[in-house]
């Protein structure tokens, strides 16, 4: 049965995610240090954290994160100029 609030990625599937955000940020590194850094701080707290522990912290970013892309949605049309129907068929093209 599909949960969408249980995480089923591993700790190296993680890792691997932090590479490709890193990867990106690499292609303007000057720009990007700052955000290197801290990303380098969370693989290596990724690293020293237990699988249990590791599950239950990222199970509820993912969780969490549904939220807060509503509430940022939401926060961004405050001023009545979004067209929803355009945000919409963005993140339906970016599948």
């Amino acid at each position: 049965m599909f949960d969408p609030d249980r995480l089923e990625l591993t700790k190296p599937e993680i890792l691997a995610f932090c590479d490709r955000i890193i990867s990106k940020w690499n292609k303007n590194p000057s720009k990007n240090a700052q955000n290197i850094l801290a990303m380098n701080a969370v693989k290596t707290a990724i690293l020293w954290t237990d699988d249990d522990s590791l599950k239950a912290i990222w199970g509820e970013i993912v969780k969490w994160s549904f939220e807060i892309m509503y509430e940022n949605a939401l926060a961004q049309g405050k001023g009545g100029d979004v067209d929803w129907s355009a945000v919409l068929r963005s993140l339906k093209s970016k599948k």
